[in-house]
């Protein structure tokens, strides 16, 4: 249910607020990776859901990309 919620929440963002979020998604990935590697990462299960948050974004962005062609 919560990952419902979060892709109509995306669906109603912009294209430039959605290109913000993937820029900020893939800097908590580096981050997370970066814990990862010098064992300071607690929750390694995060990594996987910032991945899939990703995916989700670049998603509807291309979605958007092919409803305004």
């Amino acid at each position: 249910m919560k990952t419902n919620k979060y892709v109509e929440d995306l669906k109603s963002k912009s294209t430039a607020e959605l290109n913000e979020e993937l820029v900020a998604a893939k800097k908590e990935l580096f981050n997370l990776r970066f814990q990862n590697a010098t064992n300071q990462l607690d929750n390694t299960s995060r990594i996987k859901d910032v991945r899939k948050n990703i995916a989700r974004i670049q998603t509807v962005i291309s979605e958007k990309a092919k409803a305004s062609n």
